[in-house]
C-alpha cells in the first residue's frame, strides 16, 4: 500500500504569483496545482517567460506566492532553507575557496551545531566522491572545467541532504558533450540518493531522458500547467539505447507538439 505522505511529498496548491511593475501588476503564474511524489524527478518545460524559474523559486522559498500555498514533507514553505537545495546554471562557487571548501561551507552551515569538524569533513568528502571529484577536491575553481564546477555545485547541494533538489537549467551553459556526461552522472546520483528533484529545462531530450514526469507550462503571462506527461521508461536509462526506442521518440514528439504546435513560439507570435 502506498504511503499518502510519500505520494504528496511536495504539494503546490492553487498558487498564483503576481509581481508589481511600473506598468502595473504582472501575473506570472495562475492556478498552479501539482503533487510530487517522494523520490520523483520532475522537469518543468516551456517557452521563455512561462514562469518555470518563478515556480522553482517559490518551491525554494526565495519568493512567496501571492495566493495559495506550497507544502514540503508536511510543512508549509515559508522561506528558504536547507531542506530545499538549489543548483543554478551559474555554479556560484566562491573563487577564493577550493572545491572542497566550497562544499564544506554549505555542510558547516547546516550541520555544525550537531556534528564535529571531522564529521563535517567526512560528509564533505562523501559528497565530493558521489560526484566523482575526489581527485580534484583541493583544486581552486579556476583550475577546473565548467563541467567540474557544476559537479561541485551539485555536491554542495546534495551534501546538505535536502528533501528536494532544485535544478535551474543546471547544464544550460555547458557544451553538448559535457552536458550529456553530466546528465548521465546526475541519473546515477539520483538513483543512489533516491532524492526528489524538480528541474527547469528548455531541452526536450534532457527532460525525457531524466524525468519521471514532464510538466509543460503554457505561455505567459498568467502561465498555467498545460499538460503533464508521465515518462514510463525503465531505469537505469541509457541514452544510446534510447536513441532508437519508439516510446522515447513518442514522448519526445509529445513534448515538441505541445511546445511548438499547441503553444507556438511566443516571440514569433508577438512579432
Amino acid at each position: 500500500m502506498s504511503n499518502p505522505q510519500f505520494e504528496r511529498y511536495l504539494m503546490i496548491e492553487e498558487v498564483n504569483q503576481t509581481f508589481k511593475t511600473k506598468k502595473g501588476p504582472f501575473v506570472a503564474l495562475q492556478n498552479i496545482n501539482l503533487n510530487i511524489k517522494k523520490g520523483e524527478f520532475i522537469s518543468l518545460i516551456g517557452h521563455s517567460g512561462c514562469g518555470k524559474s518563478t515556480l522553482l523559486n517559490l518551491i525554494a522559498g526565495l519568493t512567496m506566492p501571492t495566493q495559495g500555498r506550497l507544502i514540503c514533507a508536511g510543512r508549509e514553505i515559508a522561506g528558504p532553507g536547507p531542506s530545499r537545495a538549489v543548483v543554478f546554471q551559474n555554479h556560484s562557487l566562491l573563487p577564493w575557496l577550493s572545491c572542497f571548501e566550497n562544499v564544506y561551507l554549505g555542510v558547516e552551515r547546516v550541520f555544525a551545531s550537531a556534528e564535529s569538524k571531522a564529521q563535517l569533513q567526512q560528509r564533505t568528502a562523501a559528497a565530493m566522491a558521489l560526484v566523482g571529484l575526489t581527485h580534484a577536491q583541493h583544486k581552486m575553481p579556476h583550475e577546473v572545467s565548467g563541467g567540474m564546477k557544476q559537479r561541485v555545485g551539485i555536491a554542495r547541494a546534495l551534501a546538505m541532504e535536502p528533501q528536494v533538489l532544485l535544478l535551474d537549467e543546471p547544464f544550460g551553459a555547458l557544451d553538448a558533450l559535457t552536458r550529456a556526461n553530466l546528465q548521465d552522472e546526475l541519473m546515477k546520483i539520483m538513483a543512489a540518493t533516491q532524492s526528489t528533484a524538480v528541474m527547469v529545462t528548455h531541452d526536450v531530450d534532457e527532460a525525457v531522458l531524466l524525468s519521471d514526469r514532464i510538466v509543460m507550462m503554457t505561455n505567459g503571462p498568467a502561465a498555467q500547467i498545460g499538460e503533464i506527461l508521465s515518462v514510463e521508461l525503465a531505469r537505469p536509462r541509457d541514452r544510446v539505447e534510447l536513441a532508437n526506442n519508439q516510446l522515447y521518440q513518442e514522448y519526445r514528439t509529445a513534448v515538441i507538439d505541445f511546445l511548438y504546435r499547441k503553444q507556438g513560439n511566443p516571440a514569433l507570435q508577438a512579432a
